[in-house]
C-alpha cells in the first residue's frame, strides 16, 4: 500500500502527561509535511495548535481521558470547549464502569450529549477493548452504530493493552456500516498499518508510523 495513503490515514498522536509545546509543534510540523489525517493532542495545546497549523491540518483531542468516567455534564463541556477552541475531532472516553453495570441506556445517551456538544464536528468513542469481553465489545459496537459518532475506536493506549487484529475485525463484523473505525495503540510499523486497514480501521491512532517513515528516509540520506 501506498506509504502516502497510510499516513493520510493516520491521527499523528502525543498524549503524555508531560507533552510540552515544543513537542507539539514538532508534531504539527511532522502532521503537515506527511499529510496526516489530524494530529491527536492535549485539549489544553487545542488553541495554540489550531492557530499555529492555520488551517492546514485538523485538530484533534481528547475527553474523558484515559479513563472515561467523568460527568456526563464533565464530558459535554469538554467537548464544546475543545470545539470552541479550535478542535475539529474529539475522541471520547465511555464509562467503563457502565458497561460492566450494564448501563446500555446511560452509555447511548452520554454519546449522544457529547454529539450534540460537537457541534458538527467529528466524534470517535473509545471503548477500551482490553478492559472488555467480547460480549461488552459487540454490544458497544451496535451503541456506538445508534448513537450518531462516526468512529468507534479500539484503545486509549493507556489501559495496559493497545489495538488487536482480532478487535478491529470484530469491529468490522458488527458496526453498522456507517461507523468507521479508528484502531489505536501499539501500532508501530507500516506493516502493522496495512494489516489494520485491511481489517477495516479507516485511522490509525499512533506516533510511530511518521518515527518509522522518516527513519526510512534518514537511511535512504545516508546511503547517499
Amino acid at each position: 500500500m501506498d506509504v502516502k495513503k497510510i499516513l493520510a490515514m493516520c491521527d499523528h498522536t502525543l498524549l503524555s502527561q508531560t507533552a510540552t509545546w515544543d513537542e507539539i509543534r514538532a508534531i504539527c510540523d511532522d502532521g503537515m509535511k506527511y499529510g496526516c489525517a489530524s494530529v491527536c493532542i492535549p485539549a489544553s495545546y487545542v488553541r495554540e495548535a489550531a492557530e499555529y497549523v492555520a488551517g492546514k491540518l485538523p485538530i484533534c483531542t481528547v475527553i474523558g481521558f484515559p479513563n472515561g468516567y467523568a460527568t456526563t455534564a464533565a464530558k459535554c463541556f469538554m467537548a464544546s470547549d475543545a470545539v470552541d477552541n479550535g478542535a475539529a475531532e474529539v475522541d471520547m472516553v465511555v464509562n467503563l464502569g457502565w458497561v460492566k453495570d450494564q448501563k446500555w441506556e446511560e452509555i447511548l445517551s452520554e454519546i449522544r450529549a457529547i454529539k450534540a456538544s460537537c457541534k458538527g464536528k467529528l466524534l470517535k468513542v473509545i471503548i477500551e477493548t482490553c478492559l472488555l469481553t467480547e460480549e461488552e465489545k459487540i454490544k458497544l459496537c451496535a451503541i456506538v452504530s445508534d448513537s450518531g459518532a462516526e468512529y468507534i475506536k479500539t484503545s486509549t493506549g493507556f489501559g495496559g493493552g493497545g489495538a488487536t487484529r482480532e478487535d478491529v475485525a470484530l469491529f468490522k463484523a458488527h458496526v453498522a456500516p456507517h461507523v468507521k473505525i479508528k484502531a489505536a495503540g501499539g501500532i508501530a510499523t507500516l506493516d502493522d498499518a496495512e494489516d489494520f486497514i485491511a481489517l477495516g480501521a479507516e485511522r490509525l491512532g499512533t506516533s510511530r508510523i511518521v518515527k518509522a517513515v522518516k527513519n526510512t528516509e534518514n537511511l535512504k540520506e545516508d546511503t547517499y
